[in-house]
């Protein structure tokens, strides 16, 4: 079974770091909507862990918060130095280790990552740094694959013949994310979906046919009528229920540490 280590992932990232990366699908700044929704970002900080491209900390930055980023390879950390200078904003980058942060209690208004918790067979050291490190009234946001998508099928697959980008990886559904949160005595203040557009199947295609023939079809393609109209047609019959949330290939939730209530002396 292939492992992700430190090796691997700073060779993941530093052959990133020679892609356009304009050319590369991010979150479709889903983190960027649900986080600036919380509402003024100027003077709050924000700690994304698990650096990626660097592309939501310095959209954020751009929205007036002080945002570091902690990963425990330099290579992703460039990337968001280099992504923060293109831009003319200051990204803070930290190396370290998620599940013991360098950082004091109470230090964070929020606290986020996309595509990390799944790497973690027990997820718990993960997310107990992430709420010691939040200030009481801060909030969590994790970011996760779904599992009853198609996605799930051949990621499985790909992990049993030991051919999976990332090593071992798992997913959760949403009851499952929000148990843990709750658990841990946050309070689930907002639970979201993403459908992705295009798809992860159009997503698929289109890096195999690049790798294999360095040809690039268009980023976002034009929709096909019938398959457009079926999916809006989802959209407004379920979008907004909690079924949705059993069908996106990527979910996530955002959940509030509570502000220890005072004791006054009698």
């Amino acid at each position: 079974m292939r492992v992700s280590t430190p090796e691997h992932w700073q060779k993941f990232w530093e052959e990133a770091d020679t892609l356009d990366l304009d050319d590369v699908y991010g979150t479709d700044g889903r983190l960027v909507r649900e986080i600036t929704g919380l509402g003024d970002l100027h003077g709050k900080r924000i700690l994304e862990v698990g650096a990626g491209t660097g592309r939501d900390a310095v959209a954020l930055a751009k929205a007036g918060a002080e945002v570091l980023t902690l990963d425990y390879v330099p290579g992703s950390l460039g990337l968001t130095v280099k992504a923060a200078g293109m831009s003319g904003v200051t990204v803070s980058p930290v190396c370290g280790d998620g599940t013991g942060s360098p950082f004091a209690d109470d230090t964070f208004d929020v606290v986020f990552h996309q595509g990390l918790l799944e790497h973690f067979r027990d997820p718990l050291p993960m997310l107990r740094d992430n709420i010691r490190i939040l200030k009481p009234g801060g909030r969590l946001v994790v970011d996760v694959p779904q599992t009853f998508h198609y996605y799930t099928l051949g990621k499985r697959a790909l992990i049993a013949i030991n051919k999976w980008f990332a090593g071992w990886e798992t997913e959760f559904t949403i009851g499952e994310l929000e148990g843990l949160m709750r658990a841990e005595g946050l309070r689930v203040e907002r639970s979201y979906g993403d459908w992705m557009v295009p798809g992860l199947w159009y997503r698929a295609l289109r890096k195999i046919i690049m790798t294999r023939t360095g040809k690039k079809l268009p980023m976002f393609p034009e929709p096909i009528p019938p398959l457009a109209r079926l999916g809006e047609a989802w959209r407004r019959a379920f979008g907004s229920t909690r079924l949705a949330l059993y069908t996106t290939p990527t979910i996530g939730v955002i959940a509030r540490k509570e502000a220890v209530a005072s004791i006054q002396e009698a």
